[in-house]
């Protein structure tokens, strides 16, 4: 039986959003530790419009192709056996509170039918969280999954040396999408009512134009974030990462946030209330309860012991649950699983 050391392919739709962050810093870290990795970049009409973009063929040296379950069928080697992670939670029914009608048939009728299909398909299908994984064999299949938290890299994504200073504000960062599901409708009625003592630095840009009118002086706008290093440098300017998502498949941003030493402020339910500990890592607030919020983090601003006894818990919990070379090492030892089975198949 073959058991070289697997190389992996990744045919992946270049979306802009954090399952290209995923891939890229896994194959970035597979090659750290000598495996042969590589991505093939697709359009991102490859994923409503398949019949659009032509099938690129595996590379000669591939052995596995590790796909996103969004990844249109047309698109899957059939000569290679599969991995295939699942990153979201959209068909979760609290999903469909914040999805307008087009998007929730667009998932409903295009998306779901396309990961049923990538399942059946796949030799091994990971979620990225035990949310992501029980939503998944309730709304599109039933079949074994195994859990790997998407990591982060703990060297990188570590505390700064900020100290707050007597008279100077409590610092909160948003980093995230502009969109309802983020939560981004509280943040605006958040700061209204904590007022001065209080900033938030929110990536926002062109998509919050439209709500700027209703948010107070102590919002400010950061735009998109361009690169790992502009987001360590917020995150270790700030006080604390405020977070009111309301459905995550798995937090990545938080767990970011932790690594630098953040406590996190966000609601419970979805994988958030898996990844942050309440009362040790964060806090964490019922849904859509802006007061509970408010006072959350005034709470957390008045107790600098408090605040330093979760930041430093929070950063603990990042580095031991959420490390990107645990994240790499389960998905090497699955690859060699997935190569090893191939090769008895045939």
């Amino acid at each position: 039986m073959n058991t070289a050391t697997p190389s992996i392919w990744f045919p992946t739709v270049r979306t802009g959003t954090g399952t290209d962050v995923f891939t890229k810093r896994l194959v970035a870290d597979l090659r750290k530790h000598g495996l042969q990795a590589e991505i093939t970049w697709l359009p991102l009409r490859a994923e409503y419009a398949p019949w659009t973009v032509a099938i690129p063929s595996p590379p000669s040296w591939a052995t596995v192709a590790h796909v996103n379950t969004w990844l249109h069928t047309r698109f899957i080697p059939r000569g290679l056996p599969m991995v295939a992670t699942i990153h979201h939670a959209v068909h979760h029914p609290d999903a469909s509170t914040y999805k307008g009608p087009l998007r929730a048939a667009y998932h409903r009728w295009w998306i779901a039918p396309n990961e049923r299909r990538v399942l059946r398909h796949a030799q091994r299908a990971i979620a990225v969280s035990q949310f992501v994984a029980d939503s998944a064999r309730h709304s599109l299949l039933d079949v074994p999954m195994q859990v790997i938290y998407n990591g982060v890299d703990t060297e990188h994504f570590c505390p700064g040396t900020r100290q707050r200073q007597p008279g100077e504000p409590f610092k909160l960062l948003f980093v995230g999408s502009w969109m309802a599901r983020k939560g981004v409708d509280l943040l605006a009625p958040i700061l209204s009512q904590l007022g001065e003592g209080f900033l938030l630095r929110y990536t926002g840009g062109p998509a919050a134009e439209k709500d700027k009118a209703k948010m107070p002086p102590n919002m400010i706008d950061i735009g998109r974030l361009q690169g790992d290093g502009a987001v360590v440098a917020e995150m270790q300017s700030a006080d604390a990462l405020l977070f009111p998502s309301r459905s995550e498949g798995h937090p990545l941003v938080a767990i970011e946030a932790m690594a630098c030493g953040l406590p996190i402020i966000g609601m419970h339910g979805s994988s958030v209330s898996e990844a942050v500990a309440d009362g040790q890592t964060g806090l964490l607030c019922p849904q859509n309860n802006v007061p509970a919020f408010v006072t959350a983090i005034r709470s957390l601003a008045a107790d600098g012991a408090w605040h330093a006894s979760l930041a430093q818990a929070a950063r603990v919990h990042a580095v031991k649950q959420f490390s990107e070379t645990a994240m790499t090492c389960a998905y090497m030892h699955l690859y060699q699983c997935t190569a090893i089975d191939a090769q008895g198949a045939k």
